[in-house]
């Protein structure tokens, strides 16, 4: 049996690092971007690591249906789904409200549903929330956690403005809000996927020393502030998170799923000492 692994957001940073992890785990792994020239460069210094692992570069939009229908079509011709590792997304600096929703909690769920017919026992995927979903006070409200149930809604985006209010124009309150998404729908696909015994579970960074991380210090110094505070003092590293998401999507996991793994060096900790 070939087992396929798949690396999104994979051209840099916690993605790339991801992708280098699943070389040793699967036959064949697929390296998704956006940005071609960079996931074309990572997947022959990945290829050229003398891990287990082929590695083919796959130029991706994950808000693009068509383009998932042929990631998927690729992963089934290749062999058995065993791995998705699901870094891709974009952070506050990066665009506006609805882009960073679209991004990082539609692309997810669609995502999922390109690649649920290949699931089967074994598989394991790994989504990318935030440490932001975990920190920002959010007032309860059963109406836009409602409209969270189903990014794949039509009308998603304008149902949770309604809910949310103009607030969630703010980019910075949109991705909180889409990370949390992110969190609520791993929740319900462990539960699709566990009928045919494949798993998935989240993880949240913190601040982790990545091109995008560096770029959203730059606009957020209070960033660097609270990983000085945090329990270990530092920001992590790209490596120390794909660590995390391999031990996930390991077979030594093969009992956790439908949770979301907080891995922020203590930020949060540190701060409820605070409050």
């Amino acid at each position: 049996m070939t087992t396929v692994g798949i690396a999104t957001g994979a051209g840099r940073g916690m993605g790339l690092e991801c992708g280098r992890r699943l070389t040793g785990m699967v036959d064949r792994l697929l390296l998704v971007d956006l940005d071609e020239p960079t996931v074309t460069a990572a997947a022959r210094d990945l290829s050229a690591s003398g891990q287990r692992a082929v590695v083919e570069p796959f130029v991706l939009d994950v808000t693009d249906g068509e383009g998932l229908a042929r990631l998927a079509a690729r992963t089934r011709e290749l062999g058995t789904l065993r791995a998705v590792a699901h870094a891709a997304g974009i952070s506050p600096t990066m665009a506006d409200w609805r882009r960073i929703l679209l991004v990082d909690l539609v692309g997810t769920a669609l995502l999922a549903e390109a690649l649920r017919p290949l699931a089967t026992e074994g598989t394991a995927m790994v989504c990318f929330a935030s440490m932001a979903a975990h920190l920002a006070p959010v007032e309860p409200n059963p109406a836009a956690e409602s409209v969270l149930a189903d990014p794949l809604d039509e009308g998603f985006l304008d149902r949770l403005r309604d809910e949310v209010g103009p607030a969630v124009e703010d980019p910075g309150v949109a991705y909180t809000w889409a990370k949390r998404g992110v969190q609520r729908f791993v929740q319900r696909e462990a539960v699709r996927l566990g009928q045919v015994g494949a798993r998935v579970c989240a993880v949240s960074p913190g601040i982790v020393a990545t091109p995008q991380g560096r770029q959203e210090a730059a606009h957020h110094p209070s960033m660097k502030v609270l990983s000085e505070q945090s329990a270990l003092g530092r920001e992590g590293r790209a490596e120390e998170l794909a660590a995390v998401v391999a031990f996930l999507l390991s077979d030594e996991a093969s009992f956790l799923t439908g949770v979301d793994i907080l891995v922020d060096g203590g930020v949060c900790a540190a701060l409820s000492l605070r409050t």
